[in-house]
């Protein structure tokens, strides 16, 4: 359950970062066997923002690439089968080529085969010697190489330098790397680039362990250097959303149905709040959030900030129901 968790953090994360530079494609089906990448990625020809502003991780997404994340360091096994799975995706490419009548060349270059970048938290030398991957040239170190044709990069995320620029590769490490990294982003202007979705990530992955029954030493030091920062952005959440419930209230409210104008301005609140939670609501569910009275969109206000899915969301409507 842990690794699930962290596993489905690290393709929300890429989802999140690179979803204005380009194409990310998580959990793509190669279907030698059925494998399973973790994350495509297709940079964009004209991306909505500088992949510069991502710094190590931006250079590293500057064409077609796999990405394989790992909580922890990889045994060699895992890395092989990463490699597999490049492999069949090149075969899967060149396939695709041979049948496109348009191009004029029936195979692709080398250029055009994606890389692949495997993201540990930690590597012995023992392993890196292993597989003889070197240090990357002109890369910081941390980032190591196999020999050109095999395509395959490795990370090492606490061997990464701590300056600005590895910054969005350090918050998928572990331990005091990732603490360090998660109090850099904080620290980062509240104007910031992808901060605050970030840290909506990072709180749904706290909400997610917390639930758990049982707790591994990494899901407790988690918690530990998360909640700090969670309670602030809990209670900054909550005043943001008193301020803006009270302006709609008095846009919304009129001398002769103020109390109602109050309530319709709750729910607007309320419906903002769940849609940078939880995405979309169905209409089903606003329906009944909109039947609530005033005192329960308040009771609700609080604890959507504690949900990370909309099962959370029907679930607390249904237990709110068996109460009358």
């Amino acid at each position: 359950m842990t690794r699930t968790a962290h596993d489905r953090f690290a393709k929300e994360y890429f989802q999140q970062v690179l979803g204005n530079l380009g194409e990310v494609e998580i959990s793509l089906e190669i279907r030698d066997e059925v494998r399973q990448v973790d994350v495509l990625f297709v940079p964009a020809a004209s991306p909505e923002s500088d992949p510069e502003n991502l710094g190590l991780l931006g250079k590293m997404i500057s064409s077609h690439c796999l990405i394989e994340p790992f909580r922890n360091q990889p045994s060699k096994t895992e890395i092989r089968n990463c490699m597999l799975k490049l492999f069949a995706f090149h075969g899967k490419l060149q396939r695709d080529a041979r049948r496109d009548a348009r191009r004029e060349s029936q195979s692709l270059t080398e250029d055009e085969l994606p890389s692949l970048w495997i993201l540990a938290t930690s590597a012995s030398a023992a392993l890196l010697n292993s597989f003889g991957a070197k240090p990357k040239p002109n890369w910081p170190e941390g980032v190591y190489c196999l020999d050109e044709a095999l395509k395959t990069n490795i990370i090492v995320i606490n061997q990464l330098p701590q300056t600005p620029e590895t910054l969005w590769l350090r918050i998928l490490g572990k331990g005091k790397t990732q603490e360090r990294a998660i109090n850099e982003l904080i620290a980062l202007p509240e104007s910031a680039p992808k901060k605050s979705d970030i840290l909506e990530l990072l709180f749904s992955l706290r909400i997610t362990i917390e639930k758990q029954k049982e707790l591994t030493e990494d899901d407790r030091e988690l918690l530990m250097y998360l909640s700090p920062a969670y309670l602030e952005r809990r209670q900054a959440i909550l005043w943001e959303g008193r301020q803006e419930g009270i302006a709609i209230g008095i846009r919304e409210g009129r001398q002769e149905g103020r109390q109602e104008g109050r309530k319709e301005g709750e729910v607007a609140l309320i419906m903002r709040l769940l849609y940078r939670r939880l995405g979309a609501i169905e209409p089903m569910l606003t329906e009944r959030i909109q039947e609530l009275s005033i005192q329960d969109l308040e009771a609700l206000g609080v604890e959507l900030l504690d949900f990370a899915t909309p099962e959370d969301l029907v679930a607390w409507l249904d237990e709110r129901s068996l109460e009358f």
